[in-house]
């Protein structure tokens, strides 16, 4: 039997022991061997959450992260919860599975969830994260995981974690970072340094270019930053104006996020020195109190 079919008998096995046991202590302990495994599942056994509130991608995107999966593999792996009977339920990463089914996978990495386990995971990936041996790409899925599948804003993880709220976002933009580019990372061809500078690049073409660059001459952390700000041949790169920027897809999320919870219209403009405002729409006096009992609590 190949590797991914013992992964798979063994989350089985998981998944049955933790339904089983009546004991607290031991299913805790099933619980977080489970939160900690991956799994390599099938893509026809994952069905999409029907409550997800995201329902636009962008097609460009998806397109260049397929490409990327089929030279690279998808590096962080989505995360589900088990429906029983070898069907799975996605929780977090719909762009990830789209991508992986336009890139003609058969089989897609996944941390498997299941019912009521809320606080063990929080434990566990907690615990994970001050393991010395961890990489940078590791980390920065483990503090994903944990906004995504624990409902911690990046405040809220700082002081779970330990770390200063830069340090955590500068590890979660990481994960914004081309497969290739993670998979450098991962095998310490690059630094936590140099990741987090081509993080802040906005053009994606741009990107890999200094990608290469930085792995073909070896360049230092300062080096790569100074062909970014233009001091040095990198300045007659020309960004592409039909690439959307990071921070644009971030506030487009953000956006859409805040308009599912209040069930109305949200617009959010934002200027480059980072002001903005956002706009709330209402259609009744109905609508205006429903709006202020979400937003103000008493």
């Amino acid at each position: 039997m190949n590797k991914k079919g013992e992964v798979s008998k063994g989350l089985r096995s998981l998944l049955s022991n933790i339904e089983k046991t009546n004991n607290p202590t031991e299913r805790n302990q099933l619980v977080k061997e489970l939160t900690n495994s991956i799994a390599h599942l099938s893509l026809e056994a994952i069905e999409v959450n029907p409550y997800q509130p995201r329902t636009e991608f962008d097609a460009d995107q998806l397109l260049e992260l397929a490409k990327s999966i089929k030279i690279s593999g998808l590096i962080q792996p989505i995360t589900v919860r088990s429906l029983g009977g070898n069907k799975y339920q996605l929780i977090s990463g719909e762009r990830r599975l789209r991508a992986s089914k336009m890139a003609g996978v058969n089989e897609i990495p996944a941390y498997v969830r299941v019912a009521n386990d809320q606080e063990m995971l929080e434990m566990a990936l907690v615990e994970n994260i001050q393991r010395a041996e961890l990489n940078a790409v590791e980390i920065a899925i483990s503090y994903q995981r944990l906004m995504d599948e624990c409902n911690l804003t990046h405040e809220a993880l700082s002081e779970r974690v330990g770390k200063d709220r830069s340090t955590v976002t500068n590890y979660v933009r990481i994960l914004k970072l081309p497969p290739q580019i993670q998979s450098s990372v991962k095998e310490g061809t690059i630094s936590m340094g140099h990741a987090r500078a081509l993080a802040g690049i906005e053009n994606l073409a741009m990107q890999l270019q200094l990608f290469r660059e930085t792995e073909q001459k070896q360049l230092s952390v300062r080096a790569l930053e100074a062909l970014i700000k233009g001091q040095q041949p990198a300045r007659s790169l020309k960004p592409s104006t039909n690439q959307p920027s990071v921070i644009d897809l971030e506030v487009k999320k953000i956006r859409d996020q805040i308009s599912h919870h209040l069930g109305t219209k949200v617009e959010i403009k934002r200027a480059q020195d980072g002001s903005g405002t956002i706009v709330i729409g209402f259609n009744s006096d109905e609508d205006f109190n429903n709006i202020k009992d979400l937003l103000v609590k008493e």
